[in-house]
């Protein structure tokens, strides 16, 4: 096999690879959906279970890979809660991502440390873009969120050490 054929099919497996993790961010996000509110929270707040996929993908692929999984998750937000879901999901999945890349580059945190940065990097997104949209502070919103914050960072960075090796042991198949 040539060199050329050879680095083919790793690309070839890389793009399916992505787009098997692109779907299970995707099927997480859905279930997620299906959840009733949690008691005590905020209005909207999620579990975030599909930011598992984004940080393993941050954390194994890059950067750009990684973003776009956060963009299809956003585009999906789109399609199945509207416009301004869309928008929020993009935001903070954009900066999320993008803090838990460069987190990971430094190898100064662990997977729940990360899990966490990106949990606040979200919701601090979403929150200055929910005053651009509606020209109204919601800090009050903030102390909230940074509770929501650790407890699902947290939630995130247990759950990726949990089905971590799972997922080494098929990437070695």
């Amino acid at each position: 096999m040539r060199l050329q054929d050879k680095n083919r099919g790793n690309h070839a497996r890389r793009i399916a690879e992505l787009g098997i993790f692109a779907a299970l961010a995707l099927v997480l996000s859905f279930l997620e959906g299906l959840l009733p509110p949690l008691p005590m929270m905020p209005p909207g707040a999620k579990l975030g279970l599909s930011n598992i996929v984004t940080m393993f993908i941050a954390s194994s692929q890059g950067l750009f890979p990684a973003l776009l999984i956060a963009v299809l998750k956003g585009l999906f937000a789109g399609v199945t809660r509207g416009f301004t879901a869309m928008i929020l999901s993009l935001a903070g999945g954009m900066l999320s991502t993008a803090l838990m890349y460069l987190l990971f580059r430094t190898n100064k945190f662990g997977l729940i440390g990360v899990g966490v940065a990106g949990a606040f990097a979200h919701n601090a997104a979403q929150l200055a873009c929910a005053y651009f949209l509606t020209s109204r502070t919601m800090l009050w919103y903030a102390p909230w969120l940074c509770v929501l914050s650790a407890a699902t960072g947290t939630l995130s960075g247990l759950l990726l050490c949990a089905v971590l090796p799972l997922i080494r042991k098929l990437e070695r198949k």
